[in-house]
């Protein structure tokens, strides 16, 4: 069932999302060659506290999974789509991090990710993110009342396949609020026209993801959370959650 959000709860939600949007400032601004995966985490964490918010990511165990989430970032570094667990891995120069936080304040979620580049950034890595990022936009633009699911699937995958990248299989955006994972669903690929009606006061996360090979198959690594590129390419992601509102889509977790 979709929940509907009140404008109260819109804005309380957007309190949640800059939470989110100054914990992955903070985690880009650690980042640099060198720095463990640890530490991003712990920047980010430091974020949280000191906003007394609490994190949807740490302890969360879907049934898929081996073992609870062991942090309140998920960092995936290069050929890593998404879901990985911040360890002791150093950064290198010229890695490609794609880093996923939420924040949980006053029981509202916000949701969001950013792909960034440490030291050297390679030419092709820049434009995969820049995609990543142009098909964001592209789905937020879509995300008004009277259009549906579909067209936001539709915008985002036609800026992917343009650019010749992969799409991955089963992983997409979904409802936001009380909880961190929400219906309805929301596919990086689909048909303009299809799908529920978007209302005001639904709150979306909308996250394409894009992997440079151009194939969409990948796997789950032994840690039984890692997502990652089949045929071991690239991958960058972007996220912002949304709320779709008469006066247009409203980004909740920009900085």
């Amino acid at each position: 069932m979709v929940e509907i959000k009140t404008d109260t709860s819109i804005e309380a939600m957007r309190v949640a999302g800059r939470v989110v949007a100054d914990a992955l400032a903070a985690a880009r601004q650690a980042a640099s060659v060198g720095v463990s995966l640890r530490e991003l985490d712990r920047a980010a964490r430091t974020v949280l506290d000191e906003a007394g918010a609490g994190s949807p990511f740490l302890g969360y165990r879907p049934e898929w999974a081996p073992v609870p989430f062991p942090a309140v970032l998920c960092v995936s570094i290069n050929d890593a789509v998404v879901h990985g667990i911040p360890g002791d891995h150093r950064l290198r120069d010229g890695d490609l991090v794609s880093v996923d936080c939420g924040a949980v304040l006053d029981g509202w979620v916000g949701d969001a990710a950013v792909s960034f580049t440490v030291g050297r950034a390679k030419p092709e890595d820049v434009r995969l993110i820049d995609t990543a990022e142009e098909a964001l936009a592209a789905g937020i633009a879509a995300a008004v009342v009277g259009n549906r699911i579909g067209d936001i699937a539709h915008a985002v995958g036609r800026v992917c396949r343009a650019a010749g990248y992969g799409i991955p299989e089963g992983l997409g955006g979904h409802g936001v609020g009380r909880s961190m994972h929400e219906d309805p669903g929301v596919p990086n690929e689909g048909r303009p026209g299809r799908g529920m009606p978007l209302r005001h006061g639904m709150v979306l996360a909308i996250e394409p993801m894009v992997i440079a090979g151009g194939r969409d198959d990948t796997y789950t690594a032994r840690d039984g959370w890692t997502v990652r590129t089949a045929d071991g390419s690239r991958a960058a992601h972007a996220e912002h959650t949304v709320a779709v509102t008469d006066d247009g889509p409203r980004i909740l977790t920009a900085s």
